[in-house]
C-alpha cells in the first residue's frame, strides 16, 4: 500500500482533471456557462472555449454564445463535467431563440415584482 503525499493529494484535486473536457459552471450571480476547459491556474480562474449562457425559463432554455471566455474563480460556485454523448436537458424543454427567452425572463421578472409588490401591499392585513 502507498502512501498519497500532499502534493498528490493536491493533483488529484484540481481542476487539471477537467482540462479538455465540456464543462457547466454554475456561477455565485445564478448564471450557467458551459464550455470546454483550457486553462486555469491557482486561484481558479478558468478559461473556457465556445462558451455559452445557458438560460432557463420553465420549460424553455436558450444557449446565449459567447466564444471565448475568462471566469474569475472566486464566482464559481460548482462545476461539472457534461457528457459529449448524451443531452444534457430533459426532453420536455424546448429551445428558443434569445429575444424568446429575454421576454420570458422579462415576464417572469415582472411577476415576481408583482407579487412582491402585492405583498408590501397586503402588510397591513397581517395581525400578529
Amino acid at each position: 500500500m502507498s502512501w498519497a503525499g500532499p502534493e498528490d493529494i493536491f493533483l488529484s484535486t484540481s481542476l487539471a482533471s477537467y482540462l479538455d473536457k465540456k464543462l457547466l459552471l454554475l456561477l455565485r450571480d445564478g448564471r450557467k456557462l458551459l464550455g470546454i476547459l483550457r486553462s486555469f491556474d491557482q486561484y481558479a480562474n478558468a478559461v473556457l472555449e465556445g462558451a455559452c449562457e445557458r438560460v432557463i425559463v420553465g420549460d424553455l432554455y436558450c444557449d446565449i454564445p459567447l466564444g471565448l471566455y475568462v471566469i474569475r474563480g472566486e464566482n464559481v460556485v460548482l462545476i461539472g463535467e457534461l457528457d459529449l454523448e448524451r443531452e444534457e436537458l430533459p426532453p420536455h424543454m424546448t429551445r428558443v431563440s434569445a429575444a424568446e427567452i429575454k421576454s420570458a425572463q422579462k415576464a417572469e421578472r415582472d411577476a415576481t415584482d408583482l407579487k412582491g409588490s402585492m405583498r408590501k401591499r397586503m402588510e397591513f392585513l397581517d395581525f400578529d
